[in-house]
């Protein structure tokens, strides 16, 4: 029986998805345009390309108006008695900072914490929805319905269970704050001077409720806008289990469909969030 363009896809993705956890130790501390060979139990894959779309963490790291920056402390950094040099830092990092996930009680009380999300919404076939042209029009733009429906025109039906990630263009900016966010501003004042582009909390629920999205990400400090008081799309996302991803990194490198993504965050017990090495696998055929 012949099988419909999202159920090949999503066929394609399940092959792809067994194959590639055995390269995940191997390729996340891998560079963006990595090139690797695996194999899958089916035969042999073509060479497949390996996007980071992380950002690396650091002095400059990006985080809320109100959080702590991130630190790295050095404890040791020297040669020993015993003949051997160590090192050894400590780090000072919020959940919520940097390329990072927010998991659904972050939002939304009594659903999963970090260590609680099922590895199977963090794996998967994604898609990448550009809406550069129109976030640059406009620093507060909400990602719309229209914007979706508009994409689906183009690149076919968004599969059930996909990731689906949104490229506004703002990852350039990093690590400018004023740029990123609108604002060098800190507290509450750089809260409410917040000015960057977000998913629309209706089209949220629209790929939850109509395309069962697995997770969603995006290339800014929130997937609310920047001017959000409610946090509607967090809410709308998170209420169901709906991972989301943060401060996301070469999103512009990615087609818009056919391809895989491994977000693998820290594993901390009642975490509500945490940083984030995410890759995409990305098929040369």
């Amino acid at each position: 029986m012949a099988l419909s363009r999202d159920e090949y896809t999503m066929e394609k993705s399940r092959s792809y998805t067994a194959s590639t956890l055995i390269i995940v130790a191997l390729c996340l501390s891998s560079s963006v345009g990595c090139v690797v060979n695996y194999q899958h139990s089916g035969g042999s894959w073509e060479q497949s390309r390996i996007i980071d779309l992380t950002h690396s963490f650091g002095s400059d790291t990006i985080v809320w108006p109100t959080e702590q920056d991130f630190k790295l402390v050095v404890q040791h950094a020297e040669d020993t008695p015993g003949g051997y040099y160590y090192a050894s830092n400590r780090m000072e990092i919020p959940e919520h900072g940097g390329t990072h996930i927010d998991a659904p009680i972050h939002f939304a009380r009594g659903k999963q914490t970090l260590d609680q999300i099922p590895m199977e919404h963090l794996i998967g076939a994604a898609i990448r929805i550009d809406v550069t042209e129109s976030c640059g029009r406009d620093r507060d733009y909400r990602v719309t319905i229209s914007d979706l429906e508009r994409w689906e025109a183009e690149h076919g039906r968004i599969p059930n269970q996909a990731i689906v990630l949104l490229n506004t263009g703002y990852a350039r900016f990093w690590p400018s704050r004023k740029d990123y966010l609108g604002t060098e501003l800190r507290g509450q004042e750089g809260v409410r001077a917040l000015h960057f582009p977000g998913l629309h909390h209706e089209a949220a629920a629209w790929l939850v409720r109509e395309r069962h999205v697995k997770a969603v990400g995006i290339d800014t400090a929130s997937i609310d806008y920047g001017q959000s008081t409610k946090f509607e799309t967090h809410v709308a996302l998170l209420s169901q289990n709906v991972p989301v991803f943060e401060n996301l990194a070469n999103l512009p490198d990615l087609p818009d469909r056919g391809f895989d993504v491994i977000a693998i965050p820290m594993k901390i017990a009642a975490g509500t969030g945490g940083p984030l090495r995410i890759i995409a696998v990305v098929s040369r055929s």
